[in-house]
């Protein structure tokens, strides 16, 4: 078994805001337990930017690589919607650049101390220090994280 690897990012991304188009969306919920008869039907059309992106001109995608996060619910190969208009406030996971490497993780504050820590009890937080070339490119707001594991042909 390989060892955990550090969260980093590994791709950056502009979203694409074509409005107008859709997925279709039904409107019926949809039980975790056991199904019911689904309408034959479609509602209405969803527009996954007008659910995940509020600042188009301030938000880009990133995908990420490593184990640092998952018990956060970022495993390697999500996409992270990431919003640069946010100010970052401790709780919150960010992108950070830490000496020109930019890393997803959490950012905290304790005693006038600031730290990046992982959510993996196999890392350990990052005090940032005066030291450091240190900077928040932004708050991520979603993940896109996917079930089922597929053969990654957009790499």
């Amino acid at each position: 078994m390989a060892p955990p690897a550090e969260t980093r990012v590994i791709a950056f991304h502009a979203p694409i805001l074509s409005r107008g188009k859709g997925i279709p969306i039904f409107m019926e919920r949809v039980p975790a337990g056991f199904p019911s008869p689904a309408r034959d039907y479609v509602e209405a059309k969803l527009d996954l930017n007008e659910h995940l992106v509020r600042h188009p001109a301030a938000t880009f995608f990133v995908k990420v690589a490593g184990d640092s996060m998952l018990d956060a619910g970022i495993n390697s190969g999500d996409i992270l919607i990431v919003d640069r208009a946010l100010e970052a406030r401790p709780g919150d996971v960010v992108i950070a650049v830490i000496d020109g490497e930019p890393v997803v993780k959490r950012l905290r504050a304790a005693n006038g101390r600031l730290f990046l820590c992982p959510e993996n009890r196999n890392f350990k937080p990052m005090e940032i220090n005066p030291d450091m070339e240190f900077e928040i490119w932004g708050v991520v707001i979603h993940a896109i994280h996917s079930y089922r594991k597929c053969p990654d042909h957009h790499k």
